[in-house]
């Protein structure tokens, strides 16, 4: 499974979305898109218009996972330093391991990381 996670601000538009996506290595290859669970009616447009199934976390999930990328108020508030960067771990499976580390949209409301499974 190869996932692109996603955190963005409320009235994200598909635009950043995509933008986002493509500054993390685009959507080739990705088989789902993830985000938390409070935020995917967010993330559905994107889905339809790639054709992909939106995975909604519980933001418990996120609690501990180590990510590369490091915000202090994004710690605060869920417990992992980056949410794209720890919805396409989790999402992807236990052993999963990132593309790389997240990208932001040109506009800033929007980041993505791809994180491959290891089965």
């Amino acid at each position: 499974m190869i996932v692109a996670g996603f955190g963005f601000r409320s009235g994200v538009t598909l635009a950043a979305l995509q933008d986002a996506l493509a500054r993390a290595g685009g959507a080739k290859g990705v088989t789902h898109l993830a985000t938390l669970a409070a935020k995917a009616a967010g993330l559905e447009p994107l889905g339809r218009a790639l054709g992909l199934p939106v995975l909604a976390l519980d933001p418990a999930l996120l609690r501990d996972i180590a990510t590369p990328t490091r915000s202090a108020r994004v710690e605060a508030l869920f417990g992992t330093s980056s949410v794209s960067e720890a919805v396409a771990l989790v999402a992807a499976g236990p052993g999963a391991r990132l593309r790389g580390p997240r990208a932001v949209s040109a506009d800033g409301t929007a980041t993505a990381a791809i994180a491959e499974g290891a089965g």
